[in-house]
Parts: structure tokens; sequence; C-alpha cells
């Protein structure tokens, strides 16, 4: 992609999973990257994404609905970098309880983490952005499910369906700027967040046909989509939603001509 080497990335939630991948690809491009993890149980994980991602890479501990922790991370990766030209906001969670059972301690846990983090590390970003030349690039890691229901994971959805418009509202706000705010939608997933159906054939077969693809993807094709929109391949596009979801959002029970 033209425009990704010598850049400076962050990714939040890059340990494993799309984030991992989101990472390698980065690297991959020539971009020095930061890799974010949650807390000192991740960091093993942080330090194998390290090794995988190359010399150029640095971690960064931080828990991204923690205001402060958020506020000292980006200060990090800009003294450590000399500055921040990317920001993939990829930290996510989810929590699966049919809602009349949802309490709410579960409720805002999963908001803080998916919408109340993209908030707060992309207004930091932002605020990079505006005091130097030269704009910035935005990428959230949104879902379809920022469009479709996803019975018993009601936090999950909203928090995806709030990424839209925030993504949206911050492309509006500062486009004038210099500053591009996307977001990619991935459907299902070979990652470990999906590892109950992965691992159990019927569950899998059954996941499968539902996308019109007949697969999932792996988190190497949400990677590229990132790459992509964080390019100058792409500097004509902000307040956009990206589906890389195999036809996931093109309602696939209507393959057939059910009705009239």
């Amino acid at each position: 992609m033209n425009g990704l080497r010598g850049k400076n990335v962050l990714i939040t939630g890059a340990s494993s999973g799309i984030g991992l991948g989101i990472a390698i690809r980065f690297a991959q491009e020539g971009s020095n990257v930061a890799i974010n993890y949650r807390s000192v149980s991740e960091r093993p994980e942080a330090e194998a994404a390290r090794q995988l991602t190359g010399k150029k890479t640095i971690l960064i501990e931080a828990d991204v609905s923690n205001e402060a922790q958020v506020a000292q991370m980006i200060a990090a990766v800009v003294a450590r970098f000399g500055r921040l030209d990317v920001l993939v906001n990829n930290a996510g969670i989810q929590k699966p309880t049919p809602s009349d059972q949802l309490t709410l301690e579960d409720y805002e846990r999963v908001l803080a983490v998916n919408l109340r983090g993209p908030f707060l590390c992309s207004r930091e970003a932002i605020r990079h952005f505006l005091s130097r030349p030269g704009g910035g690039v935005i990428v959230n890691n949104s879902s379809v499910h920022e469009t479709i229901p996803k019975p018993q994971y009601l936090s999950y959805s909203i928090s995806k369906g709030g990424l839209e418009n925030l993504t949206r509202t911050l492309a509006l706000e500062y486009a004038a700027q210099g500053i591009r705010v996307n977001a990619v939608g991935p459907g299902a997933v070979v990652t470990p967040i999906n590892k109950a159906w992965i691992d159990d054939p019927q569950k899998r077969a059954l996941v499968e046909t539902h996308i019109p693809m007949g697969r999932p993807a792996d988190p190497a094709e949400i990677a590229s989509v990132f790459a992509f929109l964080a390019s100058d391949e792409a500097t004509y596009i902000t307040g956009q939603t990206l589906f890389a979801c195999g036809g996931l959002t093109l309602f696939p029970e209507f393959r057939t001509a059910w009705s009239s």
C-alpha cells in the first residue's frame, strides 16, 4: 500500500486475533507499530506478538476504558516515535447473555471497552493530530453487528451501532483538518474470541451456512482492509464502514426466492 512505510501506528488490543493480524500487516508495510495490551496477564501474548512484527514494534500497556491510561498511552507512543500517524481502535469484548438476565455491570463493561475506549483514544489522537501539520487517520474495528441485530449480545450490538456514528461524526467534524476516520465491519473471523464455534465442527458448519462465501475470514484478510483505509490509496474516503464479511450483510436468507 502506498504511504504506509515509516508511518507510526498505534493498534489497541493487538496482542492476538484481528489486532495482531493488523499489527503484522502494518509491520509488513514498513510501519512502526505500537501494540497495546490491557494488563500484565496479557504481557506474554504481547511479547509473542512483538516477535511476529519485528524490531520496529513497541508494547504499550493500557486499559482503553481508563481516561488517564489512554492519555499516558498516546503520550508514550508520541514520545517513542516522535509522532502518531494512524490510530486503529481494535480493542473489544463481548459477553453472551440473554438480555433479560444481563447485569448492569456486564453491560457497562462491554460499552466501556467497545465504545468509551474508541472515544477516549480518538479524542487523544485527534488532539495530537491537531497539534502538528499533516492530519492523521483513525480506523475503527466495528462489526456486521453495527447493522445486524445480535440477540443475547445486546451490549455488544449497541456498542457497534454507536461506533458507526462515532466514526461518521468524527469524520465530518475533522475532515477539513485532514483527519480521516473510517471503520471496518468484519463478519465471522477465525480468532480466539470465536473459539466456541471454531473448535466445534457442528457449530462451525452452522455459522458457515449463513455466510454467502461459505467460510469465515482469516485475520490477515481483515487486516488488509485496515491497511487500505489507512493508506494513501484511500485518501478520499472518510466516514465509511467497509464491511469485510463474506456477504453477511447481504441478507443471506434471501439467497433463495422464498418471498414474492
